[in-house]
C-alpha cells in the first residue's frame, strides 16, 4: 500500500504501526497530491491511505486522478472532517471508504483489512444514507455492452451489500462460504472495473441494478 500525508511524522508514524502487520506491506509514500498519483502509477498497490487536505492537489482530486488511471486500486480516505456532503463528495470521486483521524490505530489496520476483503468502511446507516444521495444525482452510465456485466448471483451478493450486509451476512443468507462470497466480490470488482466493495455497490444504484429498499 501507499501512504499519502504532507506530514512526514504522520506518514512515519503510520509506517511503523502498518509495518508491524504481516499482511500489510507499506511500497511508497507521497507528501502531496501529485506524488500520489504519480506513486500509485508507479507501483500499483491494492489500497492507498490518503489525506484530504494537502499540497498541490487535495486528496479529493487524487482519488479521481488515480481512480481514472488505476481504477482497480482502493483509495481510504484518512480526514478529520466529517460531514455528509464532503463524505458524499470523496465517495463520488471514487473513495473506497472513509475514517477519521482520530481512530485507533486498531481500527485504521482494521479498515484497511476490510477494504481489501471487499468489506464496507463506512457505518452502514451512513453508507446507505450517502450512496442513495449518490445514486440519485449521478448521471447513470451506460451498460458495458449493452448488457448487464454481472450474473445473476453477482446480482445477488451486490444487492445484499447495498444494504450494508457483512461478507459473513451475505454468506449466511445465500447459504454460501465467506470465501465464496469474497470470490464473488473480486469478479464484480473485476467486470466493473473498481477497486472496492462502495465503487461496486455505487455503480450497481447508479445503473438501477441494486435498490437500497424492497419496493413496497
Amino acid at each position: 500500500m501507499v501512504l499519502a500525508d504532507d506530514h512526514p511524522v504522520l506518514r512515519e508514524g503510520m509506517r511503523n504501526l502498518l509495518e508491524q502487520q504481516r499482511d500489510i506491506k507499506v511500497i511508497g509514500e507521497a507528501g502531496n497530491g501529485h506524488e500520489a498519483v504519480a506513486a500509485v502509477r508507479a507501483l500499483k498497490p491494492d489500497i492507498v491511505l490518503m489525506d484530504v487536505v494537502m499540497p498541490r492537489l487535495n486528496g479529493i482530486e487524487a482519488t479521481k486522478q488515480i481512480k481514472r488511471t488505476n481504477p482497480t486500486t482502493a483509495v481510504l480516505i484518512l480526514s478529520a472532517y466529517d460531514d455528509d456532503r464532503y463524505v458524499l463528495g470523496l465517495l463520488d470521486a471514487g473513495a473506497a471508504g472513509y475514517l477519521l483521524k482520530n481512530a485507533t490505530g486498531r481500527e485504521v489496520i482494521q479498515a484497511i483489512r476490510s477494504v481489501h476483503a471487499g468489506e464496507a468502511v463506512l457505518h452502514p446507516a451512513v453508507a446507505a444514507r450517502l450512496l442513495a444521495r449518490a445514486g440519485r444525482s449521478t448521471p447513470r452510465p451506460m451498460p458495458l455492452d449493452g448488457e448487464e456485466p454481472l450474473t445473476g448471483r453477482e446480482l445477488e451478493v451486490l444487492q445484499l451489500a447495498a444494504k450494508g450486509h457483512s461478507n459473513k451476512e451475505i454468506a449466511s443468507e445465500l447459504v454460501l462460504s465467506v470465501p465464496t462470497v469474497k470470490a464473488h466480490l473480486v469478479n464484480i470488482f473485476n467486470k466493473l472495473g473498481v477497486g472496492s466493495r462502495t465503487e461496486a455497490v455505487l455503480y450497481g444504484l447508479r445503473m438501477g441494478w441494486v435498490v437500497l429498499e424492497e419496493e413496497p
